[in-house]
């Protein structure tokens, strides 16, 4: 078996180095490379793998690239130049498999939080106030959870609401026939008019970019409770915080914002930001639901497999 070499540009668990040399390849780990750097050096390499570190595009590999492959050690694809890639006849893979039970396991977490008001009755009891009745909660079961996006994360999570007797309503623009014993495949407007919940499992595209706003959420029936654990850039907070103070939306959690930089936010998000953060039925979490000691390594060795599958080496 022939050896070649992959850069990887970001922070990954040592364990991928070792994944990759039982398959024939060799990793070169520059975590602190630049932009520039990666321009300087890629043509020496076969594959790359990174996190979140640069965008890849014709900018950073050029009009002839030799990389035969893109790794992201995550799920979203949205720093990738996908038509570029695709044109150049370069795989693009991706690890989602290995993160997708965190996200599973947290959604459900941050459904809990706020149905049963964990962070306010905390809190409470911090400041050494015993409320029982201000901190009665509401359960999942009997309620109507509506995915938006059936992929590796909607699954998992629905794969977890299965215990609570609830009823999952599923919607994917791109499949069909993946109703299962977690879930009822359904239009759009199925989960528009009968949602409880809705949790967002969908990636960031120019179709899905701001695709939760005053339009889209004005079409829900009920007074639903949104949670977003899949790309922050889908949700606009100032449409979200409007439709709160109107009393549509009755709470939110999301893991991820349109900006997460929060010392450069704009400052129209700044406002909706302390609007939301003020409230006691909403929650925050810094882009944590695939953020676990065990993902880090199951992602790995989900991205080894597929480059694995590859056959290069």
């Amino acid at each position: 078996m022939s050896t070649l070499k992959c850069l990887v540009i970001d922070a990954v668990h040592d364990s991928l180095f070792s994944m990759l040399a039982e398959i024939g390849w060799e990793a070169d780990y520059q975590p602190d490379i630049s932009r520039n750097q990666i321009k300087a050096v890629l043509s020496g390499y076969a594959g790359l793998i990174l996190r979140s570190k640069t965008n890849v595009d014709q900018d950073l590999l050029g009009e002839h690239p030799n990389i035969k492959f893109v790794g992201r050690a995550g799920a979203g694809l949205d720093m990738l130049d996908m038509k570029y890639l695709t044109d150049k006849g370069i795989a693009v893979l991706h690890a989602s498999e290995g993160n997708r039970d965190a996200v599973g396991e947290f959604t459900v977490g941050l459904l809990l939080s706020l149905l049963r008001n964990i962070p306010k009755a905390d809190r409470g009891v911090k400041e050494f106030i015993w409320d029982r009745e201000g901190n009665r909660g509401e359960e999942i079961m009997g309620k109507t959870v509506g995915i938006i996006g059936y992929g590796n994360m909607g699954n998992a999570f629905a794969r977890r609401l299965a215990g609570f007797e609830c009823n999952v309503l599923a919607f994917d623009k791109y499949k069909t026939g993946f109703s299962d014993k977690f879930c009822k495949e359904v239009q759009m407007n199925s989960i528009e008019e009968e949602a409880d919940i809705l949790s967002l499992h969908i990636p960031l595209t120019l179709e899905t970019r701001n695709l939760v706003n005053l339009n889209y959420l004005t079409r829900f029936k009920k007074r639903i409770i949104l949670i977003n654990t899949a790309r922050g850039e889908i949700v606009s907070l100032s449409d979200l915080a409007e439709m709160m103070d109107a009393g549509r939306v009755r709470g939110a959690a999301l893991d991820v914002l349109e900006n997460e930089k929060l010392d450069k936010l704009t400052n129209e998000q700044l406002l909706a930001f302390n609007l939301l953060r003020n409230r006691p039925n909403v929650v925050f979490t810094p882009h944590v639901a695939g953020w676990t000691f065990d993902s880090h390594i199951k992602i790995n060795v989900a991205l080894v497999q597929k480059i694995k599958a590859l056959q290069l080496a």
